[in-house]
C-alpha cells in the first residue's frame, strides 16, 4: 500500500512542519500521520507498541515521506520529556502536537474499580497534559509559535458506559479552553476534535456486536464516521486555514450530539 496525495488538500500545504503524533499506530492516529505526512509534514509518530507503529512509518516512507516513530506511555512524565528532546534533536523544531493516543473499556459505572477509573483518567487526562506541557515548555514556549490539537469525544452531554472516559475527555476540553487564553501570549493555538462514533477497528473489533450494529440507527446521518474525515479536520486545524481557530472545541459526530430519537417520530409522517 503505497500514500495517495491527498484527496482534499493542495499538495505541500504543510511543507516543512514537524508534527508529532500520539496514538499513530492505529485508527484516527494512523490515518492522521499519513494525511500530514501526504502534505509534506515530517511527521514523528509515538504510541506504546513498535509494530503498528513501524507500519506506519513504513507506509509514509513507500510514498517518499518522512517519519519517524518512538514507542512512548504518555503516563510516564519522563517519557514523554525524553520524547520532546528527541524529537528537537531530529528536527529542531516541533510545530504541531496531535493528542490522540487515549482509551477506554466499556463497562457499568457501578463495576469500575477505582484503579480502572484511574488508569483510564491517567491515560487521557494526565497523559495529555504531559504531551502539552512538554511540548509547550520545551518547543512551542521558546518559538513563540505552536499547535496543539487534541482528540476527545462525543456526545458531550454524556456517554454510558464510559463515565471515566467522558470525565477525562471533558477535562481536556475545558484544559485546551483555559490554556488558549492563557498562552495566547505565546503564540500557541490550541483546539480539540470531538469525533462521535467512528469506525476504526478498535471500535468495530473490541466493542460488543449489538453496540456495533445499532450505533448507526443513532446518528442522523445513518453511518460511522471514517478515521479518515477525522483526518481531514485535524489536518485543515493543522494548515494556515486554522490559524485563527483557538480554544475551539469542533465536534464531528453526523449530528449524534443533537439526537433525540429518529426523526419523524413513528406516525407523524413527514
Amino acid at each position: 500500500m503505497t500514500v495517495a496525495p491527498s484527496r482534499v488538500f493542495a499538495p505541500g500545504l504543510l511543507d516543512g512542519s514537524v508534527c508529532l503524533v500520539s496514538g499513530a499506530g492505529t485508527g484516527i492516529g494512523r490515518e492522521t500521520a499519513l494525511e500530514l505526512a501526504r502534505l509534506g509534514a515530517r511527521v514523528v509518530g509515538c504510541g506504546r507498541r513498535v509494530e503498528p507503529l513501524e507500519e506506519t512509518r513504513e507506509l509514509i516512507a513507500e510514498a517518499g515521506g518522512a517519519a519517524a516513530v518512538r514507542s512512548t506511555d504518555i503516563r510516564d512524565e519522563r517519557a514523554v520529556e525524553e520524547l520532546i528532546d528527541w524529537t528537537l534533536e531530529r528536527h529542531g523544531r516541533l510545530d504541531v502536537l496531535v493528542n490522540n493516543a487515549g482509551g477506554q473499556f466499556l463497562a457499568p459505572s457501578e463495576s469500575i474499580s477505582a484503579k480502572g477509573f484511574r488508569t483510564v483518567v491517567e491515560l487521557n487526562l494526565v497523559g495529555t497534559w504531559n504531551m502539552i506541557h512538554s511540548a509547550a515548555t520545551k518547543a512551542f514556549i521558546p518559538q513563540n509559535a505552536g499547535k496543539v490539537l487534541s482528540v476527545t469525544l462525543s456526545p458531550h452531554g454524556g456517554v454510558p458506559g464510559v463515565v471515566h472516559s467522558s470525565a477525562a475527555r471533558a477535562g481536556v476540553e475545558n484544559m485546551t479552553r483555559t490554556l488558549s487564553v492563557e498562552w495566547a501570549r505565546f503564540g500557541i493555538r490550541l483546539c480539540a476534535v470531538a469525533p462521535g462514533q467512528i469506525g476504526t477497528d478498535a471500535f468495530l473489533g473490541n466493542y460488543p456486536e449489538i453496540v456495533v450494529d445499532g450505533v448507526a440507527e443513532t446518528i442522523p446521518l445513518g453511518r460511522l464516521g471514517r478515521p479518515e474525515e477525522v483526518a481531514w479536520l485535524l489536518a485543515y486545524l493543522a494548515s494556515p486555514a486554522g490559524d485563527f481557530f483557538s480554544g475551539a472545541v469542533l465536534t464531528m459526530d453526523g449530528a449524534r450530539d443533537n439526537w433525540f430519537g429518529a426523526w419523524p417520530p413513528t406516525g407523524l409522517g413527514g
